[in-house]
């Protein structure tokens, strides 16, 4: 669509830039300009200057800089088009009319977006209606909350086949509207009926926040009519697509998450409805949803440009079962060719029969967080992918996967990007089929999804962390306690499953250094793990399981002393454990042949 530089002109003659910026953040006059703290950038003092005589604003921080409509476009992060609307409103103009054909398309659409508007409020009375007290009582049975269901305007559509017919029609609406909205269907004979029956409705709207289609997901079987048959329902359905709903470029949740991630928010991609709100109750209001297919292209450049900074890197959050790695490789596969300068891509995997609502509703959202937090970087997803589950016990293999993953990468379409792409894939091909010999193979699972757990506080356990801390970060003095840290059993069970881990791959690899085998961990699966224990609240009891440079014979004398120390701590506060237990058991059972192995083992420990 053309738009004359007259109607340009007039646009941002009509407005004061000053007053448009001043809706969307806080500005103060200077001196004949207006200042501001950028909001395209983080700064503490204003370096964003607006001029209205001019008609431009600059930052002398990050160069941001245009009119009226790029601002608003950049701010709201709408297209030329849609802040061209936006402002030609504010304006009092009329948008420019483009041909005929063009018109009545807008006119179609323009009586969509009203049509749909009213199904989304009759929608919505039918779930506060008190004949369906039910409904609404198991939506919130399942956690969500009474704001909640308003902001995403959740409804519910009763089983009447001509219900919602009726009362559009009421409106003033004809079949052919609601047929052409999605709303209607035909049956073979001939008869119209409605299609979303019996169902929790989710309305999906466009980045502007218009409703353009439904979504509808199944009620539990004691709240449905009987089925008639062997037919089975299925448990979500959407909108065909209209003339304003294109599925393939939709996000649902957008309207909302944009403006979430002006403030601050990251955008983080779900794979439905539910996983959206419940992300968006629990507090990560950037959450959004593919409607109900793989990512696309276009889904992909959407999330980028919901983004302001220079890094502009969504979350994708995937099941952990078999079907979510399939999906996340046919999204890195989307990413690959669309790749630039600053724009990438991270993978969260759930643990597997979760999904983000679930996980949010039985763990909490720590337990959310903590799986964002351990994301795997779209390089870090590629190498994963094609190493795991695979031996490289002979050069053919080594070469295979080398130039199966130099094909993937030669995929990404901008050079700059890619060159670093292979920069760092020819660095890790070397350092793990090279410089470690042998290393490589050994990773039987190098991708395990994360299993979020409550976390245990106790002196016991700190212990047992600083133990595999001081491992972890020194291991040349596995030699010297390998033998007690394997016999060693660790209280917290996936501390203990680290443990194991540990000293598997040390057994084999004595002169392993600690970059190595945090990797192998990792690879491993034990990312939290990992995090968990190397961090300061491990290293403010122990200092000398902080990693060094320095590995003399002093220093490692020094650093066994003094895990040893531990290791006794640990056993020693096990046996009086024991022993406080033990006597309790013997007086309550009056069992005096236990009471005296109990004396013999305090006189044992005290004579030492």
């Amino acid at each position: 669509m053309m738009i004359p530089p007259r109607f340009l002109d007039e646009v941002r003659n009509r407005l004061v830039l000053s007053d448009v910026i001043g809706k969307r953040i806080k500005v103060v006059r200077s001196g004949r300009e207006f200042k501001a703290c950028c909001p395209f950038h983080k700064e503490k003092t204003p370096s964003f200057t607006i001029n209205d005589d001019k008609q431009f604003y600059h930052c002398f921080g990050c160069g941001a800089h245009g009119d009226v409509i790029g601002f608003v476009m950049q701010h709201d992060n709408l297209s030329f088009i849609d802040a061209l609307e936006l402002l030609s409103s504010e304006a009092g103009l009329q948008m420019p009319k483009p041909d005929f054909e063009s018109v009545q398309k807008a006119k179609v659409a323009k009586d969509m977006y009203t049509l749909l508007e009213a199904t989304t409020q009759w929608f919505m009375q039918q779930l506060y209606d008190s004949r369906n007290q039910n409904i609404l009582s198991y939506i919130q049975e399942r956690g969500v909350n009474s704001d909640t269901l308003l902001a995403f305007h959740v409804g519910y559509a009763p089983a009447d086949r001509q219900s919602l017919r009726t009362y559009l029609k009421e409106q003033g609406y004809d079949d052919s509207a609601m047929m052409e909205a999605g709303l209607l269907r035909k049956s073979d004979k001939g008869e119209y009926y409605v299609f979303f029956r019996e169902r929790v409705i989710f309305p999906v709207t466009d980045r502007r926040g218009r409703v353009v289609a439904f979504g509808g997901r199944i009620l539990p079987d004691h709240l449905r009519i009987p089925q008639r048959g062997d037919f089975t329902p299925p448990k979500y359905i959407n909108s065909s697509e209209t003339p304003v709903f294109d599925k393939g470029r939709m996000l649902y949740g957008e309207a909302m998450a944009r403006q979430a991630v002006r403030d601050g928010q990251s955008v983080i991609v779900t794979e439905g409805y539910m996983d959206v709100i419940a992300c968006y109750q629990a507090g990560f209001k950037g959450a959004v949803a593919p409607m109900g297919t793989a990512l696309t292209e276009d889904q992909i450049l959407s999330l980028w440009s919901m983004i302001s900074e220079d890094e502009k890197v969504p979350v994708l959050c995937f099941d952990g079962d078999n079907a979510g790695r399939s999906a996340a490789s046919r999204a890195c596969d989307r990413l690959l060719p669309l790749l630039k300068p600053g724009q990438s891509a991270r993978f969260a995997f759930l643990p597997e029969g979760e999904d983000p609502d679930s996980l949010l509703r039985n763990q909490g959202t720590q337990a959310f967080k903590r799986i964002i937090d351990s994301s795997l970087s779209l390089f870090d997803f590629i190498w994963v992918t094609h190493i795991t589950d695979r031996k490289f016990d002979t050069p053919e293999a080594r070469a295979g996967v080398s130039k199966a993953l130099k094909n993937k990468v030669a995929t990404i379409a901008d050079r700059d990007v890619q060159s670093h792409y292979m920069a760092i894939l020819r660095k890790k091909i070397s350092e793990t089929f090279f410089k470690r010999d042998g290393f490589g193979e050994k990773a039987k699972k190098y991708l395990t999804v994360l299993k979020p757990r409550k976390p245990v506080f106790n002196s016991v356990v700190i212990y047992e962390k600083i133990l595999t801390a001081t491992i972890i970060n020194h291991p040349y003095i596995y030699e010297s306690v390998g033998e007690q840290y394997g016999a060693f059993n660790i209280s917290d069970k996936m501390l203990n499953r680290l443990k194991q881990a540990i000293v598997s791959v040390l057994e084999e690899n004595v002169d392993i250094n600690r970059e190595d085998l945090c990797l192998y961990l990792k690879q491993k699966g034990f990312v939290q793990e990992i995090g968990d224990i190397l961090n300061e609240s491990v290293y403010v009891h122990a200092a000398f399981a902080l990693p060094c440079v320095n590995s003399d014979d002093t220093n490692l004398e020094n650093i066994v002393s003094k895990w040893l120390d531990v290791l006794n701590s640990i056993q020693e506060r096990g046996l009086q454990n024991e022993i406080k237990q033990g006597w309790k058991d013997a007086f309550y059972h009056s069992n005096e042949d236990e009471e005296e192995k109990l004396r013999n083992i305090v006189q044992g420990t005290l004579s030492e």
